[in-house]
């Protein structure tokens, strides 16, 4: 009776460290499995967001510096560069925001505007095929503070303000994507109103607006060809063409909106900016030196930054 008793337990024992065993090692198993995500489960992303703001700020200070130079001096250029598209079976909608603002302040000449500029743009497009979407575009141009022309150290003439011009854009058409990097839009039917919301800006007839009115209707064809390129890891082009012919008023005339955009990244949080725009407006004249109007003439604007940069 006893051995019986005893193998009993000697096989009971044998059995219950064995179940352990098995039930540990199990545990082991699932702690290290590689855990496979079922591309069915997968929800595709229909929205990328980021941008770039970046900072730059330039100070000099002098004290009996026999070389010469102004007393004290200090620049300051803030660019927002923000964009969200969504992309979903055959829609796909691209919205950017392009803003910047920079001043620089001199003992001589005191402060002065370097940049300023609002650029909202909205694009939805639906694919018909071989790289091409009926799209309509809709953009708003303007800036955040008032313009001056100095025709020498002591006077300046206003030749700007908020909405002063400000350029609303509707535009249907088509626009050809074959890839992420570059994007043509045309349209032969765009509507674009010129708005000058300033009363002395406004009576003077600037941007083309009849004396003392404050907005003017434009009917004409459009084209925006658009090209961003990552060229290496730390360094990014961005770049956009604009072209305008006003049907009703010299159509002959096109209008030029172009900005180029050269980022380069030095370190985590340091980059150099490199930026070129140009501007032609056959009815938006220009300051000569002396203070007097000119004709309407190419507009160019360099600006090169070396600062903080903080990508998102």
């Amino acid at each position: 009776m006893k051995r019986v008793l005893m193998s009993c337990l000697t096989a009971f024992f044998v059995l219950s460290v064995s179940a352990q065993d098995k039930t540990v090692q199990d545990l082991k198993n699932a702690a290290s499995a590689t855990i496979a995500k079922d591309p069915k489960d997968t929800i595709p992303k229909t929205w990328k967001v980021g941008g770039l703001f970046s900072l730059n700020l330039n100070q000099a200070q002098l004290s009996n510096w026999a070389a010469g130079g102004d007393n004290s001096s200090f620049a300051l250029t803030a660019l927002v560069n923000a964009h969200a598209f969504y992309l979903k079976g055959k829609h796909s909608w691209d919205n950017t925001a392009n803003l910047g603002y920079g001043v620089v302040n001199t003992t001589s000449l005191g402060t002065r505007k370097t940049t300023d500029l609002i650029d909202l743009l909205s694009k939805y497009g639906y694919d018909v095929g071989k790289h091409w979407y009926i799209s309509g575009l809709f953009n708003f141009r303007t800036q955040f503070a008032p313009g001056y022309a100095y025709p020498n150290n002591t006077t300046k003439t206003l030749t700007s303000d908020l909405l002063a011009p400000a350029y609303v854009l509707l535009s249907p058409g088509l626009n050809y994507k074959p890839n992420n990097d570059f994007s043509f839009f045309i349209s032969p039917a765009t509507a674009r109103w010129v708005i000058v919301n300033n009363d002395s800006l406004s009576a003077a007839g600037a941007y083309g607006v009849e004396p003392g009115m404050k907005s003017r209707f434009e009917f004409g064809a459009f084209a925006s060809l658009t090209y961003n390129k990552k060229i290496s890891p730390s360094a990014s082009y961005a770049g956009r063409l604009d072209l305008f012919s006003n049907y009703l008023h010299n159509p002959q005339n096109i209008s030029l909106y172009m900005t180029n955009m050269l980022a380069v990244k030095v370190s985590k949080f340091i980059s150099m900016n490199l930026s070129v725009n140009f501007v032609y407006d056959n009815d938006i004249p220009t300051v000569n030196a002396n203070g007097t109007p000119g004709g309407p003439k190419l507009q160019v604007q360099e600006l090169f930054g070396l600062g903080f940069a903080y990508k998102f």
